[in-house]
C-alpha cells in the first residue's frame, strides 16, 4: 500500500464533500414532504438518533484509527476480524440492491430533461441506468484522485446547488403572498412532532435511508493530509450542510405540492416546474432536471468506490480470495468494482423489466435498511467497546463527557438502528397483499447478502494472503 499512502490529498473540504455526495439526495425530499410541517420533527428523530451519533461516532474512529478500510478497521479493532468483515460487507452487498433504485432515479430525471415519455420506456431506462453505472465505475477505475474531483464538483452542480435554487424559489413564491399547501405555521397548532401508527412506522425507515452515508469519508483515512485534525471538521461541516439543506428543500416541496397530488419519483421536478412556471423562467426546467440527474450520479459513485475501497482492504488481509485483492496503479481495487458493477446490473436488469416494480423498490429498499442496521450497530458498539479496550490510543476528537457521554451517544444511535431493524420488516401500506411473505422475503434476502463473510473465512487458506497483489500493479 506505499504508493497509496504517499498520495495525501484529501482535506477537510474534500473529506466534507465525500459525506454530502453521499448523504445529501434530493430524491429523498418528496417521500418526506407528504407529512408536511411533521417532516420537521421526522428530521429531528432522525438526527437525534443516526445524524448526530453517526457522525461523532465516526469521528472518533476516524481519528483513532485512520487506516484503510474504513468502519472495516474501526469494527475489527473492536470485535474482531469477523465482525469487521461482516460490517464492511453488508455495506457493499447493501448497495448492489440499493443501486437500482438510485439508477432509476437517475433514468427517470434525465428523461425529464429530453422528455418526460422516455420514462415509460424500459429500453431507455435500462441504458441510461447502464451508463451511469458503468461510468461511474471507469471514473472510480482511476482511483481517488478522479473519484475526489468528480464528487466535489458534482456534489455543488447537482447536490447543493438545486436544493439551493429550490429553497431560494419557495422563499420568493412566500415572499410574493402565493399560496402555500401548508396550513400556517403556528407552534401550538401545528403537529411538529410526527404521528406514530403501524401506517406510519415503516417509513421511519426513510429517516434512516436519508442520513445514512456519514462513515463514507473514513474510507479515505490513507489519502487524507491530517485525519486527526480534518476528520471532526469535515464531520459538522458536512452534518450541518446536510440537515440544513434537507429540511428545508423537503420543506420547500411540500409548500407547492398538494400532498395528494405528490409524486414519491419526481416530486421534486414537480416543485421545481411550479417554482419556474410562476416566475416566467420555464426554460430552465429542463437545465434544472440536468442538473439533479448529475447529483444522482455523484451519489452513487459516492457509494460506489468507497465499501469497495475497504472490501479491497479486507482482500488484501487474505481474508478472500485472491483474485479479490488486486490493486491497479491507481489504487483501485478492480476486481471489486467490476463485480459489484456486473451484479448490480443484473439485479438492474430485473427491477426494470419485473412487472411488479412497486413492490420490488420496497422490498430492496427494506433489504437495504435492515444491512445498514447492522453495519451502523457494530459502530456505535465499536465506539464504546474501544473506550475501555483502547483507552489510550490517540484520538485527536473524542466524543465529550467521557465514558457516560459515549454510553449516551452510542446508546442513542444503538436504539435508533435496533427499532428500525424491527419495525423495517414490516410492509409499507401500498398495495402489498402478502404481509408474511414480504417479511420473508426481507429477511432471507438480508441473510444472504449478511452471510458470505461467515463462508469466506470458514474457507480461508493461507495462499490468499501470499499471492496478493501489492498496490500499483495492473489487474
Amino acid at each position: 500500500m506505499e504508493a497509496t499512502n504517499a498520495k495525501k490529498t484529501l482535506g477537510v473540504f474534500s473529506l466534507a464533500m465525500i459525506n454530502v455526495a453521499a448523504v445529501l439526495s434530493i430524491r429523498n425530499f418528496p417521500s418526506m414532504a407528504v407529512y408536511g410541517w411533521s417532516c420537521i420533527g421526522w428530521y429531528i428523530i432522525g438526527t437525534i438518533l443516526l445524524l448526530i451519533p453517526l457522525s461523532l461516532s465516526s469521528a472518533e474512529l476516524a481519528t483513532g484509527w485512520p487506516e484503510g478500510g474504513g468502519l472495516y478497521a474501526w469494527v475489527k479493532h473492536a470485535f474482531g476480524v469477523k465482525a469487521g468483515f461482516v460490517a464492511i460487507f453488508c455495506e457493499w452487498s447493501g448497495n448492489l440492491v440499493w443501486f437500482p433504485t438510485v439508477l432509476s432515479f437517475i433514468a427517470s430525471t434525465l428523461a425529464f430533461a429530453i422528455t418526460p415519455d422516455l420514462a415509460a420506456n424500459h429500453l431507455f431506462m435500462f441504458s441510461v441506468m447502464m451508463l451511469a453505472f458503468w461510468g461511474t465505475t471507469v471514473v472510480a477505475y482511476f482511483g481517488e484522485k478522479a473519484s475526489t474531483r468528480f464528487s466535489n464538483g458534482g456534489v455543488i452542480l447537482g447536490g447543493i446547488i438545486p436544493a439551493v435554487i429550490l429553497i431560494f424559489f419557495a422563499i420568493v413564491w412566500i415572499s410574493s403572498g402565493r399560496a402555500i399547501e401548508l396550513p400556517p405555521f403556528s407552534v401550538s397548532e401545528i403537529r411538529i412532532l410526527p404521528e406514530m401508527s403501524m401506517s406510519t412506522l415503516p417509513f421511519f425507515s426513510t429517516v434512516i435511508l436519508l442520513f445514512a452515508g456519514m462513515e463514507m469519508a473514513g474510507f479515505h483515512a490513507l489519502e487524507t493530509k491530517n485525519p486527526q485534525r480534518d476528520f471532526p471538521r469535515a464531520m459538522f461541516f458536512s452534518a450541518l450542510v446536510i440537515f440544513l439543506l434537507t429540511v428545508l428543500g423537503t420543506l420547500a416541496v411540500a409548500f407547492v405540492i398538494p400532498e395528494q397530488e405528490l409524486n414519491l419519483t419526481s416530486g421534486v421536478v414537480q416543485a421545481i416546474q411550479y417554482f419556474f412556471d410562476a416566475a416566467n423562467v420555464s426554460w430552465l426546467n429542463k437545465p434544472m432536471a440536468l442538473l439533479i440527474t448529475i447529483g444522482g450520479v455523484v451519489l452513487l459513485a459516492a457509494w460506489l468506490i468507497g465499501p469497495a475501497k475497504g472490501l479491497g482492504v479486507v482482500a488484501e488481509e487474505g481474508n478472500m480470495p485472491s483474485f479479490f485483492n488486486r490493486m491497479n496503479k491507481y489504487g483501485a481495487p478492480v476486481p471489486v468494482l467490476v463485480t459489484q458493477a456486473v451484479i448490480g446490473s443484473i439485479i438492474s436488469l430485473l427491477y426494470v423489466f419485473l412487472p411488479s416494480v412497486n413492490q420490488v423498490y420496497w422490498i430492496l429498499s427494506a433489504m437495504t435498511v435492515e444491512l445498514l442496521c447492522i453495519i451502523y450497530g457494530l459502530v456505535f458498539l465499536s465506539v464504546i467497546k474501544l473506550r475501555y479496550s483502547h483507552p489510550d490510543t490517540p484520538r485527536s476528537f473524542k466524543i465529550p463527557g467521557g465514558k457516560p457521554g459515549v454510553w449516551v451517544v452510542g446508546g442513542l444511535g444503538s436504539f435508533g438502528v435496533i427499532f428500525t431493524f424491527i419495525i423495517g420488516i414490516l410492509p409499507p401500506e401500498l398495495g402489498i397483499r402478502h404481509t408474511w411473505a414480504y417479511v420473508f422475503a426481507v429477511l432471507i434476502g438480508t441473510f444472504v447478502l449478511a452471510v458470505p463473510p461467515l463462508i469466506f473465512l470458514i474457507m480461508k487458506k493461507p495462499e490468499w494472503r501470499q499471492q496478493q497483489k501489492p498496490a500499483g500493479s495492473t489487474a
